[in-house]
């Protein structure tokens, strides 16, 4: 979800406004991907690079997440939104921590689409956590060698309840996918625009899947063996 500041620069307004007006569009995507039968909506929150940014904007966006998780959970809730979010929590003001993690418990048993935020997350750090684990287990003696696939290793990550997205949108006019579910995003489709996040509406959202469904998903195949 890129673009915000750049939003508001362009229209003459503190980069916080920017950051405001995207909340809006989570709002608007996340009803239109209810509508249009999504299960699963991935939105890259908060990166872990982003505590290099000035103080005041870090202090700003986590009371901003605050207040508007605050507020949308019970319209999420009424919608049969399951949230979910993935990262490095340890890192988090207790605040923060506080307001995902009930979020989180109160919509556990939704069956609608999943909401689920990336926030102070990084695929580099994620990767590294789990090969970790991985080397932890093998270790102690309670993993084989031979156990080892990429099965295992997907098993480790923030993701393991999550299939792999089949669609990234990158918005804001940024041609790089910025250390974001980089194991899962292998054979994902790739879809970019300029639109500056908080300008990007529901028919922009359509317009992305209309042009992922052209395209002819291969996965190491050639065209005469994928089957419609």
């Amino acid at each position: 979800m890129d673009g915000n500041g750049r939003w508001a620069k362009s229209r003459g307004l503190p980069r916080i406004a920017g950051h405001q007006e995207g909340v809006r569009a989570v709002r608007r995507v996340t009803r239109a991907s209810g509508e249009l039968g999504v299960k699963f909506l991935t939105m890259y929150t908060f990166s872990a690079e982003n505590w290099k940014r000035p103080k005041r904007e870090v202090n700003a966006l986590m009371n901003l997440f605050i207040r508007s998780l605050h507020e949308e959970i019970e319209n999420l809730n009424k919608n049969n939104v399951r949230f979910m979010a993935i990262g490095d929590f340890e890192q988090l003001p207790d605040s923060v921590l506080t307001e995902l993690k009930g979020g989180m418990e109160y919509t556990a048993n939704n069956t609608g689409l999943v909401l689920n935020l990336a926030f102070n997350y990084g695929s580099r750090q994620e990767i590294s956590k789990a090969v970790k684990q991985i080397a932890e287990a093998y270790k102690s003696g309670s993993l084989r060698l031979n156990q080892i696939d990429k099965n295992l290793i997907a098993s480790h990550l923030y993701t393991s309840d999550l299939p792999d997205p089949d669609l990234l949108i990158r918005t804001g006019g940024e041609f790089r996918v910025s250390n974001f579910l980089l194991w899962q995003l292998a054979y994902t489709e790739l879809y970019f625009t300029e639109t500056y996040w908080p300008s990007f509406s529901k028919r922009d959202l359509v317009k992305a899947i209309e042009d992922f469904q052209c395209r002819e998903r291969r996965f190491g195949k050639i065209s005469e063996q994928v089957v419609d």
